[in-house]
């Protein structure tokens, strides 16, 4: 039904930048709330943002606040995270999710989920 492509991760000196793309298939990508996740070696998948299906509505973790932003495109159906003043405890596999409806911060709510890709910032 919806499949979604993480893109942009890699290997980035700390204090550098980054900005990961999703990529989603399906007619009705606009009706969905995306959210990124990530999780690192040994940790449980965390929170990281989430934007509403119009764009005009996110949330970030305390973590990250400041310096990620999350953005979306529903003509080209892409969700974008950007990543700046990354610290080596950003080093993760990050996750685009999806969800109908509202946008929240948690895991359960998510249904569609991609493949994750890895970032990894030196220190």
């Amino acid at each position: 039904q919806v499949q979604l492509v993480e893109s942009g991760g890699g290997l980035v000196q700390a204090g550098g930048s980054l900005r990961l793309s999703c990529a989603a298939s399906g007619r009705t990508f606009s009706s969905y709330a995306m959210g990124w996740f990530r999780q690192a070696p040994g940790k449980e998948r965390e929170f990281v943002a989430t934007i509403s299906r119009s764009g005009g509505t996110n949330y970030y973790a305390d973590s990250v606040k400041g310096r990620f932003t999350i953005s979306r495109d529903n003509v080209k159906n892409t969700v974008n995270l950007e990543m700046n003043s990354l610290k080596a405890e950003d080093t993760a596999v990050y996750y685009c999710a999806a969800r109908s409806g509202i946008p929240t911060t948690q895991i359960a709510d998510y249904a569609y989920w991609g493949q994750g890709t890895q970032v990894t910032v030196s220190s």
